[in-house]
């Protein structure tokens, strides 16, 4: 009998947002690995510290946070790791912020172990409604259709597709801030958004998009544009 491989979602930060589910599985596992950055405290491991096994194993999956592909042997390594406490027998959860299936890199992890081990998703509140909740806007009503989008997409892709919605989600916004401005005030969407960042953290900030200043944003944040007004 092999372990089984959790990918736990774990929220957006606020850890009153794990679900009972999260809780009870991180105090039943032996092994609990996390995305962290090259150096420094894991994001994903603060909002789970206090539902955390005492005396477990812990596997710190270190990513640097750069521009450019994901890298990819990091995940081949990370995946080599906990397929180990899985043949042993060890049941492994991998905490994931948000939800492990929404851009989460659980997916890397995933596509390696989950033909192989036995497998469950904890799924866990996402950014993009835990940004629509600190907007204090609904994203969308009735028929209304929306799309998400990630910030990495050249102007070109990003005005292609705002056009098709009522409402969009521009996610990963960090040093794109700037030309998403630009962009969103060239199609007179400017007025009609929200810029949030950290949303659920005790840091996190919400203001119309008109009104943010600066070069760059933090990489977790995120610009709501609806065209229309809310119900």
């Amino acid at each position: 009998m092999t372990g089984r491989l959790y990918g736990v979602g774990v929220g957006p930060g606020d850890p009153e947002l794990m679900t009972l589910k999260a809780v009870r599985i991180l105090s039943e596992v032996s092994v609990v690995a996390y995305p962290a950055p090259g150096e420094g405290e894991s994001s994903a491991r603060k909002i789970a510290a206090a539902f955390l096994p005492a005396g477990g194993t812990e596997i710190a999956i270190r990513i640097d946070m750069r521009p450019g592909p994901e890298p990819m042997g990091v995940y081949d390594q990370a995946a080599t790791e906990i397929a180990v406490h899985l043949d042993a027998g060890r049941d492994v959860a991998v905490l994931c912020e948000g939800d492990p299936f929404f851009y989460g890199s659980f997916a890397y992890l995933y596509s390696r172990l989950a033909k192989r081990f036995p497998t469950t998703i904890v799924p866990g509140v996402s950014s993009l409604t835990a940004c629509a909740a600190a907007s204090g806007r609904p994203l969308v009503s009735r028929d209304e259709s929306l799309a998400v989008l990630p910030a990495t997409l050249p102007d070109e892709a990003l005005e292609e597709r705002l056009h098709g919605f009522d409402a969009a989600a521009i996610l990963k916004v960090g040093r794109h801030l700037p030309r998403l401005q630009a962009l969103l005030g060239r199609l007179g969407l400017k007025d009609r958004s929200t810029y949030v960042a950290h949303a659920s953290r005790e840091d996190g900030d919400v203001a119309p998009l008109a009104e943010v200043h600066g070069k760059d944003a933090p990489y977790f944040s995120m610009i709501l544009v609806t065209r229309n007004s809310s119900p």
